[in-house]
């Protein structure tokens, strides 16, 4: 069965980057947005970060224009905005699209360990999160409206299980 660990992603400043550097790591998979109602999140994504990442949390940041055109940037005007707005010094990738047939493929394979409401595959809207644990199988799915702080005892736990 296929983990995390076997994708890649593109860093938001043109790099790939294999999933499986995070191997052993807790993930945290988020589709952001600059210009949505949730993107004040970022602060508390930063928090958790700050917080968690010498324990080995990993938050990855995927910029989406998906939902209501709320990212319409570039990747250097997005990379910008969230270091100089909420002070993002976690992992930022390359802009996807999350959901139909371009979606990328990580997604693709989150939506299916971790489906949504009435086991849709889809993702409804902007920071829609995945908790993925040290073994690279999924945890948890987080609705956009769920805030980062609010995570932060399914983290604390995932940091406490072994590979």
């Amino acid at each position: 069965m296929p983990s995390f660990y076997d994708f890649q992603a593109t860093s938001i400043d043109g790099q790939t980057v294999p999933l499986s550097q995070y191997r052993g790591q807790v993930v945290l998979v988020v589709n952001t947005a600059s210009a949505c109602g949730f993107t004040p999140q970022l602060q508390g994504l930063q928090e958790l970060h700050t917080r968690y990442a010498s324990q080995g949390l990993v938050i990855l940041g995927f910029p989406c224009n998906q939902f209501g055109q709320q990212d319409k940037g570039s990747n250097s005007e997005i990379a910008s905005f969230c270091q100089r707005n909420y002070g993002v010094e976690f992992a930022m990738m390359a802009k996807v699209d999350v959901n139909g047939s371009s979606a990328h493929p990580l997604f693709t394979w989150l939506k299916a360990q971790a489906p949504g409401v009435l086991g849709t595959q889809m993702i409804k809207w902007n920071f829609t999160k995945f908790l993925v644990g040290r073994s690279g199988q999924v945890l948890h799915r987080y609705a956009p409206t769920d805030k980062p702080q609010s995570m932060a005892a399914d983290i604390e736990a995932a940091l406490q299980q072994q590979a």
